[in-house]
């Protein structure tokens, strides 16, 4: 069961008044943050590796049937602009705006599976209830960072195969260092080949469609927490 919307917005800007004074959702430029002092952060720019390594695709993908439904009710969250730059220029501001937004959904969302909360296999949404699986996860850290002015087109969810052999979602963002992963399991921002997953489909950057990273078959759900 949804939540009224006005329900929806008192997350947000709970989510809002933790993000370490950042105050994204307000419209803060992005180059402001560049003033934070990077200690305040586990993880630098520096420590990303030298060589920049990107994930190459293989065709279409079928898309998940839970991403399409989602799709029908936030549009705008599934829509693509190909005037948007495909890659993300990562300066020490937004890193730092990255790695807190990644840290502080991960410690506002309390992690519950679809089936425990709705009854129902999988869905996605925007976690309006302060709970949610993996992609209800990300899929709020892109808005988040989307609304702090990264491109959205460069923000692609992304389904994979975990360590337990079960589907599961996390955020790719392309960058000028390679292609990045957003994930509620770790509060790191690791590079995709250090995250030890099998990388299956993302959202396609051309079209609102899917891409096939051509690993192995696709899981019908991404249903774990």
């Amino acid at each position: 069961m949804r939540i009224a919307i006005s329900k929806f917005h008192h997350a947000v800007h709970a989510i809002k008044r933790t993000i370490g004074g950042l105050s994204l959702l307000s419209g803060l430029a992005v180059a402001t943050l560049a003033t934070l002092p990077n200690p305040v952060f586990a993880q630098t720019l520096a420590s990303l590796p030298s060589v920049a390594s990107t994930i190459s695709t293989a065709g279409a993908a079928r898309p998940i049937s839970a991403w399409v439904t989602f799709c029908e009710t936030y549009a705008a969250e599934c829509a693509v602009n190909v005037s948007e730059p495909a890659a993300i220029s990562l300066t020490p501001g937004i890193w730092n705006t990255i790695v807190s937004v990644n840290r502080r959904v991960n410690k506002s969302i309390r992690a519950v599976t679809d089936m425990e909360q709705l009854g129902v296999a999988d869905r996605w949404d925007l976690a309006e209830s302060g709970a949610g699986d993996c992609e209800d996860f990300q899929l709020l850290k892109r808005r988040l960072l989307a609304e702090a002015g990264l491109p959205r087109r460069a923000m692609r969810m992304t389904v994979v195969i975990d360590e337990k052999g079960e589907g599961h979602a996390v955020l790719t963002l392309v960058t000028d260092r390679g292609d990045l992963i957003l994930d509620n399991k770790t509060n790191s921002v690791l590079p995709w080949r250090q995250t030890g997953y099998t990388f299956i489909k993302r959202e396609s950057q051309n079209a609102m469609a899917w891409v096939s990273l051509g690993r192995a078959v696709s899981p019908v759900t991404t249903a774990n927490r």
